[in-house]
Parts: structure tokens; C-alpha cells; sequence
């Protein structure tokens, strides 16, 4: 499975995956998911919002565990964040038919759509309209870089998209959700090769605009420049300074220019500020302080400065009982962890809880991004253990 998915949407020039939500690639990852589930007889379906779900025992039934994760990627990507989750999924489920597991509730395997936000700028798009967290209207207005909405993307990809919304009844129906990911940092010791996910950190998006003067980078004096990539910079090292000083995270990872040329004073610049913190005061209070110093400094250049929220996840606990069920089942530590995950969006209406497998660079989101085998291998043992615990008792 592993090898199947590889050379799927990776860049020849970088080596990361470029897995866009209802792109090319993506649709290659769907269909490698749909294959997988017809050939193990599973009950191969697609929900309300695009997200696919292959079931082993009856969907309607009550008390369903799911497990599963993404197969889509950030620009550039490692192989492992997301794919690790779903190849994993299946690969338990031949463990648990191989051991002769007999299970007492239904069990489903799902590939959220959209997880990474790479195209329309918001994280977690299948979990959280599923949720009710993002609404239908809210979904319609997303574009993508090239101005093309949610709704036409998936219209292009073959799906219909007026259906899309809040999947009360299905969610009513999980009993527990357990998400299996990459470790996406250092936290595992030699000897753990798996983990447990105690809670996610507040994290969201900001989008900086930074209004400034177009004009010619050869003519006009210093003096009389409105330049928006000055301010822009500031903010940049503002934010590194004061995370560091808030024990937080603070990140600007993307950036636009108009009218982008080498010639050229810019008249806008664009920038999206991701920032994360163990608590959602810290995270707020960085926030305003970097907005502020972003407000002063465009003062001083002339440069007029907007601040729109994009997307907030606020803290995550993940369910107390089941979240200690795992770690004693698995003897594996708890871990807290700073990236958002479909598992956080759905703790607002299941029981959800996490496993992580042993990263040993702590690298993510980077073609270096890597899990030994061995690990992979464990990984794969402890979730079969868990799916035999929740589904089979």
C-alpha cells in the first residue's frame, strides 16, 4: 500500500507532495482509497462533504469506531503526515482479520477531505464542515489562489456540492474516533515507538494585509516611499520576539506581492501569520501584541495594516476515559502536541483520542519528514490492539 501511494502527486524537483484538495493528485489518492476498501469487501461510501468512508459491519448501526486520517498534503509535504494514518487503517484491519477478531460494532476507516487547508486557506474542510464548525455559507465563499470557490473546485472534481453541511446523523452514530499520525516533533524516546495524544494547543490562522504605494524602485526617494514589504519584514521578526518571549509559536509561512516585480515598490503585501500556544490567552494576547507592533511599525512607513482571522481551532482535550483506556492498553505515554488534527475538530462532538508514531527527526510539513519501518510496523499493532478493544468486546 505504502508503495502504491508514493510516487502519487510528489515533485520531481523538491521531493515533497503537492496533494491539493480535488486537484489531480488527489483524485488519484481517492481512488487508491475506493480500491483498497472494494478489495477487502468493505461498504465503500461517500459522505455529504466529500469525505469517503469504507465500512466493515452495517453504517446505520449505532456505536460505530472509526479510525482513519488525510491523504492530502501541504506544498511540498513529507509522505508520512496524513497517508501514515489511512495506510495504517487498512493495514490494522488485515491484523485484526488475521487474528480472528470477531467484532461486536461497526468499524469504519474514513480519508477526511481537505486537511491541510493547502488550497482554500482553512485546515481540517471535511472534519469541520461535519462538525457544523464551518458553515455551508462560510465553505462556498472559500477561494483558492486563483480565485476559483470550494464548490466549483469539487463541481470540476465530479462531485456535487449543494449537499454539503453538518453530518449530525452520521457523527450520532460514531461511537469513537482514533486517529493514528506521525509524530510531528521529538517527544518519543528511544523505545517508545508510540504514543498518545493528551491535547492539541489553540492554533489558527491570521492574514496580515499590509496597503502601501506602488512605485518605482529606481526613481523614488527613500524619503517619499509607502513601502509595504518594510512593515511586512518587521512583523515577521516582531513575531518571532514576542512567541519567544510567550513560550509560543508564531509563524509566517506564506506570503503574496502586488504588483511583484523586481523593479517595483510594492502596493500590497500579504502575509499569513500561523500561531499556536499551550493556552488560548497566551495565544491571544500574542496575537494583539503582534498586530500592534504591525499597526506602529506601518505607521512609520505609511503603510496601512488589516488583520482578518482565517481559521481558530481553541484548545483540545482530547476524552478523558478513552484517552487513559489507550495509554493503559498500550502502556505509551501522553503526549500534548501543537498541530491540528480531524481527531481535535471531531472532540467537540465524539469521543475522539490519537496515536502518534516515533518521528526520529522530529521533521514535518518537508520531504524529510520519515518514520523507521519497525515503527510504522508498531504502529500498526497498537492500532489493531485498540480497534480490537473499542470494536470487538
Amino acid at each position: 500500500m505504502w508503495a502504491e501511494l508514493l510516487p502519487v502527486g510528489r515533485s520531481a524537483a523538491s521531493g515533497g507532495y503537492r496533494r491539493f484538495a480535488w486537484n489531480s493528485a488527489d483524485a488519484e489518492c481517492r481512488a487508491w482509497f475506493e480500491q483498497q476498501a472494494r478489495d477487502r469487501g468493505l461498504t465503500y461510501e461517500l459522505d455529504r462533504n466529500g469525505n469517503q468512508w469504507a465500512w466493515l459491519g452495517d453504517p446505520a448501526a449505532p456505536g460505530a469506531v472509526v479510525t482513519g486520517s488525510h491523504l492530502d498534503s501541504v506544498p511540498d509535504g513529507g509522505a508520512y503526515d496524513g497517508p501514515l494514518g489511512v495506510v495504517s487503517s487498512f493495514a490494522a484491519l488485515d491484523e485484526l482479520r488475521a487474528r480472528g477478531a470477531q467484532f461486536t460494532r461497526p468499524l469504519a476507516i474514513v480519508n477526511f477531505g481537505d486537511e491541510e487547508g493547502a488550497r482554500f486557506g482553512v485546515a481540517c474542510i471535511g472534519s469541520r464542515l461535519s462538525a457544523g464548525v464551518l458553515s455551508r455559507e462560510a465553505a462556498y465563499e472559500l477561494r483558492d489562489a486563483d480565485g476559483l470557490r470550494l464548490p466549483d473546485a469539487m463541481e470540476r472534481a465530479g462531485y456535487d456540492p449543494t449537499a454539503i453541511g453538518a453530518d449530525d446523523d452520521r457523527l450520532a452514530r460514531i461511537g469513537a474516533f482514533v486517529e493514528l499520525h506521525v509524530e510531528q516533533g521529538r517527544c518519543l524516546a528511544e523505545g517508545q515507538p508510540v504514543g498518545v495524544a493528551g491535547a492539541i494547543w489553540p492554533h489558527g490562522r491570521w492574514r496580515f494585509d499590509f496597503h502601501g504605494e506602488a512605485n518605482h524602485a529606481g526613481t523614488t526617494r527613500i524619503e517619499d516611499r509607502r513601502d509595504p514589504m518594510l512593515t511586512y519584514a518587521n512583523t515577521v521578526l516582531s513575531a518571532r520576539k514576542k512567541a519567544k518571549l510567550a513560550g509560543a509559536l508564531a509563524t509566517f509561512g506564506k506570503v503574496a506581492v502586488e504588483p511583484n516585480g523586481t523593479n517595483a515598490i510594492a502596493s500590497l503585501v500579504r502575509g499569513w501569520l500561523d500561531s499556536r500556544a499551550a493556552d488560548e490567552r497566551t495565544l491571544t494576547e500574542l496575537v494583539a501584541e503582534i498586530e500592534r507592533a504591525a499597526a506602529e511599525r506601518g505607521e512609520r512607513d505609511g503603510v496601512r495594516v488589516e488583520l482578518t482571522r482565517e481559521s481558530y481551532t481553541p484548545v483540545v482535550d482530547f476524552d478523558g476515559p478513552l484517552r487513559d483506556r489507550l495509554a493503559k492498553l498500550l502502556d505509551a505515554p501522553v503526549l500534548p502536541t501543537g498541530a491540528g488534527h480531524d481527531a481535535g475538530i471531531l472532540a467537540s462532538a465524539i469521543p475522539t483520542a490519537m496515536l502518534f508514531v516515533r518521528n526520529p527527526t522530529g521533521v514535518s510539513h518537508s520531504p524529510a519528514e520519515h518514520a523507521e519501518e519497525a515503527d510504522c510496523l508498531a504502529g500498526v499493532t497498537a492500532l489493531a490492539d485498540v480497534l480490537e478493544d473499542l470494536a470487538c468486546q
